[in-house]
């Protein structure tokens, strides 16, 4: 594993995270906010709508197929993106060591939505997320939570309070608890990959979740 890619997961380890100020930035800000936003996994908000939406769907999902053009979509999904080249690439030789891993979401043979993280042990750290089509990043979400809850992984990272979070159940610790939580979780033996498709991961989970809301 090179320097920078163990320095990264040192970062994380420690509670830490990697931002720019803008795509065209050439340093890297090291941050930990306060209280530290989380999402519940295995107790993800899920509405009617979108619940239909996930059985009805004829996008298919995929799973660490094209994870460079995930965080590339990610960069290019907002002026104001913090993902700058060097993050880029630091996260693509992340991806390599199988430290970072993507959902995807397909219309035929066009991406159209994703999102992607990093993997430290039962903790999955939620980096960026895009959308092309209505709900695309939203069912990339929730496949992978049914994909984090079928593996054992025990906390998903959402970094910052976010707005747009709320309404899958987003929650918040302080910074200290956090980095405690971390601590116990980083090595347990939990693996991203699994031999059951997507599709029967995503299966099982909805049958787990609790009565949507009506919205």
């Amino acid at each position: 594993m090179s320097t920078h890619a163990q320095t990264l997961l040192d970062l994380y380890r420690a509670g830490y995270f990697p931002m720019a100020d803008a795509r065209d930035a050439d340093t890297v800000q090291v941050l930990a906010p306060h209280m530290r936003a989380l999402l519940p996994i295995r107790d993800l908000h899920i509405s009617r709508r979108l619940l239909r939406t996930l059985r009805q769907t004829m996008f298919d999902v995929r799973v660490d197929t094209a994870t460079s053009a995930v965080i590339a979509a990610c960069a290019a999904a907002r002026p104001d993106t913090w993902i700058n080249p060097m993050i880029e690439k630091a996260y693509n030789d992340l991806a390599a060591q199988g430290h970072v891993h993507s959902v995807e979401v397909w219309d035929q043979d066009r991406l159209v939505g994703g999102l992607y993280g990093v993997s430290l042990g039962g903790l999955f750290c939620g980096e960026s997320m895009f959308s092309h089509m209505r709900d695309a990043s939203k069912i990339a979400l929730v496949h992978l939570c049914a994909r984090l809850s079928h593996q054992g992984y025990t906390l998903l990272d959402a970094q910052f309070d976010n707005p747009h979070l709320h309404q899958f159940g987003q929650y918040t610790m302080p910074h200290e608890a956090y980095v405690q939580a971390i601590a116990e979780i980083c090595d347990l033996p939990v693996t991203f990959a699994d031999a059951m498709p997507q599709a029967e991961m995503l299966r099982r989970y909805l049958s787990l979740v609790k009565p949507p809301s009506a919205s």
